[in-house]
C-alpha cells in the first residue's frame, strides 16, 4: 500500500502519505476518507479532533489539511508513531498536531483530555476493541463538547448495538467492506 494513502483535499492535497510498514494497520480508503469528511463538512473548521488509532495518521492529517484547529494522533505502536511524525513533516502540518503513544483506552478514560469535536475510533479488526474504546468514552463523556460525535471506522461484519450510558448511535453508512457508525451525546 505505500505510496497510495494520501490527503484528498485541502491545504496538504495530493501529498502522499507513507504506510506503516508490516500489517498493523488498516488505511482508510480515498472513497471511505472522502465521504466521512462529506458528513462532517463544514464543522471540520476549527474543531479539534481525536484519532485514537492513528496508524498511518491518515485520517488526522486530512482534519488537519481541511482546517481542524487541533488534532491529537495516536497508537501504541512504535512504528505507527513514526510514520505518522514523517506524514505529518511531509504535508507541513505538525504545528497543530499532538502525537502520543499510548493505549488508546487509557486517553479515552482521561479526565486531562476534554473538549474534542470528534474521537474518531479505527482499531484494528475482529478483536472488540472498537466496543471498548466507545465504552470508555461513554464513561468518560468529557471528552467530547456537549455536541460532539464518536465515529467508529469497522468492517460491518463487527457490528453490534451497543447499550451506552451518555450516547446514542445516529446513523451508519457502510461502503464495501467498511462501516461508519456515529454516536452524539444524548440530549
Amino acid at each position: 500500500m505505500a505510496g497510495r494513502i494520501r490527503v484528498i483535499s485541502g491545504k496538504a492535497k495530493g501529498k502522499r502519505l507513507k504506510a506503516v510498514p508490516g500489517d498493523i494497520t488498516r488505511p482508510i480508503t480515498d472513497r471511505v476518507k472522502e465521504a466521512l469528511f462529506n458528513i462532517i463538512g463544514l464543522d471540520i473548521l476549527g474543531c479539534r479532533f481525536l484519532d485514537l488509532f492513528s496508524g498511518t495518521g491518515a485520517v488526522g492529517i486530512e482534519a488537519l489539511s481541511r482546517g481542524a484547529a487541533f488534532v491529537q494522533l495516536n497508537d501504541k505502536h512504535s512504528s505507527a508513531v513514526n510514520t505518522i511524525n514523517q506524514n505529518l513533516e511531509t504535508t507541513k502540518l505538525q504545528e497543530n498536531a499532538k502525537v502520543t503513544q499510548l493505549d488508546a483506552y487509557v486517553i479515552a478514560a482521561s479526565r486531562n483530555n476534554t473538549d474534542f469535536d470528534y474521537v474518531y475510533i479505527a482499531p484494528p479488526q475482529y478483536k472488540g476493541m472498537w466496543e471498548k474504546a466507545v465504552q470508555e468514552v461513554d464513561k468518560n463523556q468529557e471528552i467530547l463538547v456537549d455536541d460532539g460525535w464518536i465515529v467508529v471506522q469497522i468492517d460491518p461484519n463487527e457490528y453490534l448495538e451497543l447499550e451506552l450510558n451518555n450516547f446514542t448511535e445516529f446513523d451508519q453508512r457502510k461502503y464495501g467492506s467498511t462501516l461508519l457508525v456515529f454516536y452524539e451525546r444524548n440530549p
